[in-house]
């Protein structure tokens, strides 16, 4: 099975290294010296990594045969993908690779049908689900423990506990009351001195 593991970035330098955005939890394992990868597009590779390093937080690789920064230059944006073990599973049983959280049933604790994660987006703070309802429409799930409060792989779902607003629109009741005082004002209201 094929996993993507990193999106390389810029040139850095001129030498061939590239900036790697990382979307694996064990670079050391899939991006070290040595390996090789596939990619997306296909044609660009498959690439052998020759040398790798962290350099102000951000890690660095060069592949062979790539040597100066216009052959950087013209792999940017490529995903780097590792071929893996089906069965393989991450170290830590709290991590999960996005094929097994792919297509999972999204239900709140009391069993209620939210909808079935069909994609896993990667951003910098924190990775989000892609759910599809069951009328169409999507919802954004921050894949955090204080909202996605259970992974189940043998019951193929996902357990949620959002906040209000995250699923549903806030009746509306439940709003809060807009002030026509600026937030950051030190003066009482009228008639309050």
């Amino acid at each position: 099975m094929q996993l993507v593991v990193a999106r390389i970035g810029r040139a850095h330098g001129i030498k061939g290294e590239v900036t790697v955005e990382v979307r694996t939890d064990e670079p050391e394992l899939r991006l070290g010296p040595g390996a090789v990868l596939g990619t997306e597009p296909a044609a660009a590779g498959p690439l052998t990594i020759a040398t790798g390093r962290v350099h102000s937080g951000r890690l660095l690789l060069r592949f062979e045969g790539v040597s100066d920064r216009g052959g950087a230059e013209a792999l940017r944006n490529i995903l780097l993908i590792a071929e893996i073990d089906p069965e393989e599973l991450p170290e830590d049983p709290e991590e999960f690779y996005d094929h097994q959280l792919m297509d999972l049933d999204v239900v709140l604790a009391d069993g209620t049908e939210v909808g079935r994660i069909t994609e896993i987006t990667h951003l910098p703070s924190q990775d989000l689900f892609i759910v599809e309802r069951p009328d169409g429409s999507e919802v954004m799930i921050p894949f955090v423990e204080e909202i996605v409060t259970e992974i189940d792989l043998e019951e193929q779902r996902a357990v949620i506990d959002p906040p209000p607003g995250l699923i549903d629109e806030l009746p509306e009741t439940d709003r809060p009351e807009k002030s026509n005082q600026p937030e950051n004002s030190d003066q009482p209201d009228k008639g309050d001195a």
